[in-house]
C-alpha cells in the first residue's frame, strides 16, 4: 500500500458512515459521502467526488474527476473514466462501458480532449452496453442490456440495439411504456400509475409521478 493510499484509507477510517474494503484503494483528494460502500478490489482515484449512500460494486475503477451525485449504484466490473458526470440515482449495470476520446490512438497522447458524459438523474444502463463519450443520457431514461449508445439520449426513452434507437419510452419506476396513438398525447403506466405526456416533437413530460 502506497504512503497516499495509506493516508487516505486513514483518513475515511475516521469516518464509520464511509465502508471501504479492506482490498480497495482510496487515494488522496477524494470526497466521499456517508453512507457509501465501497466493496472488493475497486480503486477510487485522486479528486473524485462520490455523494452520500452511494454504492460501488467489486472490481470498479474510478478515474480522477469523475463526479457522481447521491445514491448511485455501480455494479460489478464497470471503468468510469475522466469526464464522466452522473447525477442523483443512476444506476449502472455489470461490465457496462464508457469511454472518454471520440479518436483513440495507443501512440498519441489525447488526454487533453477527454470528452464529457453525462448521465441525468435517475438514468439507468444495463449490463454490457456501451456509453460513447460526449453524450447526455436524459433523466429516468433506460440503456437496455448490449445497447451502444453514440448520441444523447431524451428523457424518460427506452433505448435498444446497436446503435440504439428509442424502442419506446421507460416510466419512472421503470416499465416500459409504448408511445401514445398517433405519436402524441397522453400515456399512463399500467404498473404504477404515473402519467406522461408524449409531445409532437418526440419528447416525454411527467404529467404525475407517484416516486419521491
Amino acid at each position: 500500500m502506497s504512503a497516499e493510499t495509506a493516508t487516505a484509507r486513514n483518513a475515511l477510517a475516521h469516518n464509520p458512515a464511509v465502508k471501504v474494503h479492506e482490498s480497495a484503494y482510496v487515494d488522496e483528494g477524494c470526497s466521499i459521502g456517508d453512507g457509501t460502500k465501497i466493496w472488493h478490489f475497486s480503486h477510487i482515484m485522486p479528486d473524485c467526488e462520490i455523494g452520500e449512500n452511494c454504492n460501488i460494486g467489486q472490481n470498479v475503477v474510478v478515474s480522477p474527476g469523475v463526479k457522481m451525485g447521491r445514491n448511485v449504484k455501480i455494479q460489478n466490473n464497470v471503468s468510469v473514466y475522466t469526464g464522466v458526470v452522473m447525477e442523483d440515482d443512476v444506476f449502472c449495470g455489470p461490465s457496462m462501458v464508457f469511454t472518454n476520446i471520440n479518436n483513440p490512438r495507443s501512440e498519441i497522447v489525447r488526454r487533453d480532449q477527454y470528452a464529457e458524459t453525462r448521465i441525468r438523474t435517475g438514468a439507468s444502463m444495463g449490463a454490457n452496453c456501451t456509453i460513447v463519450c460526449g453524450s447526455t443520457v436524459g433523466k429516468y431514461a433506460f440503456v437496455a442490456a448490449g445497447a451502444v449508445v453514440a448520441k444523447d439520449v431524451p428523457d424518460y426513452a427506452m433505448m435498444m440495439g446497436v446503435p440504439a434507437r428509442r424502442r419506446g419510452w421507460a416510466c419512472r419506476c421503470g416499465s416500459v411504456l409504448q408511445d401514445a396513438p398517433n405519436g402524441a398525447g397522453e400515456i399512463t403506466c399500467g404498473d404504477c400509475g404515473n402519467a406522461y405526456n408524449q409531445t409532437a416533437q418526440d419528447t416525454l413530460e411527467p404529467v404525475r409521478e407517484t416516486q419521491g
